[in-house]
């Protein structure tokens, strides 16, 4: 091979300036071949846990997922879930029904059949921009038309340990005759009206603060209202508490509890 010769898939540097000292053009002089170096051939570098060059690149690699989730708007960062429906399953037995018998409908004729969900945003609402309450009443007004948004936030106290409360910082309960697997409230007529449940909106976002995302959910209540649930528990506020950080209504019953931020009931 010729020195000006240059091999397939390698990268040529000239080496000095365009002419040499006694006049000769450049192209009389050997050239040097760099072979090109592929991205499968890049050395992989692993810094000490403890180089200052590794936390740049863990700093720069978070800063780049919040700019990605402030792009996408920050309930980008959430997710959205379904709203189930809170009835009771039919029975098995209804499955061996008869095939000339039509399908049972999907859901009572008097729910609807869209599914808007609930938007579950991990952040609080004042970090969205928002201010006020969403519509969410205190102690014992009646929440009469359900609010555009909710926030669910988990603080200690001494009494209770940790445990959740909504935007007007009243305390959040879990009824132990309800189920979480499935969601399913058994607090309808006047058990509601002692105890309402938290209500959204269909659509409607809930915030949070301190709590995992993936504990919330949502569950459909037979008068059509959309109820939240964290780890599976419909939750609830007590018509008793009618001051921020009254929990009036812990161990009534032997059976309502606050609630903590996984659906547990909160202990000290």
């Amino acid at each position: 091979m010729s020195a000006t010769e240059i091999p397939s898939g390698a990268v040529v540097r000239a080496v000095g300036p365009s002419r040499t000292r006694d006049g000769r053009p450049l192209g009389s002089i050997p050239l040097v071949r760099e072979p090109f170096l592929s991205a499968s051939r890049v050395p992989h570098v692993t810094f000490p846990s403890n180089s200052p060059a590794r936390g740049s690149l863990r700093r720069a690699a978070v800063a780049s997922a919040l700019v990605l989730c402030g792009v996408a708007g920050l309930a980008a960062c959430g997710k959205t879930v379904s709203v189930t429906d809170a009835s009771p399953a039919p029975a098995a037995a209804a499955t061996s029904a008869p095939a000339s018998q039509p399908p049972a409908a999907t859901a009572p004729s008097g729910q609807p059949s869209s599914n808007s969900g609930l938007q579950v945003v991990d952040s609080t609402a004042a970090q969205n921009g928002l201010t006020g309450n969403g519509g969410t009443v205190v102690g014992l007004a009646v929440q009469e038309t359900p609010p555009k948004w909710v926030q669910l936030s988990a603080v200690t106290s001494p009494r209770l340990g940790s445990h959740l409360i909504n935007v007007n910082q009243a305390t959040l309960y879990r009824f132990d005759q309800d189920t979480a697997q499935p969601s399913q409230s058994n607090c309808a007529g006047d058990c509601a009206a002692k105890w309402p449940p938290v209500t959204v909106q269909e659509g409607g976002k809930a915030y949070l603060a301190g709590v995992d995302p993936s504990q919330v959910g949502a569950i459909r209540r037979p008068d059509g209202t959309i109820q939240v649930t964290v780890g599976g528990w419909p939750i609830y506020r007590f018509s008793g508490d009618s001051g921020p950080g009254d929990a009036n209504g812990q161990g009534i019953g032997g059976t309502w509890f606050a609630v903590g931020p996984t659906g547990q009931k909160a202990t000290p």
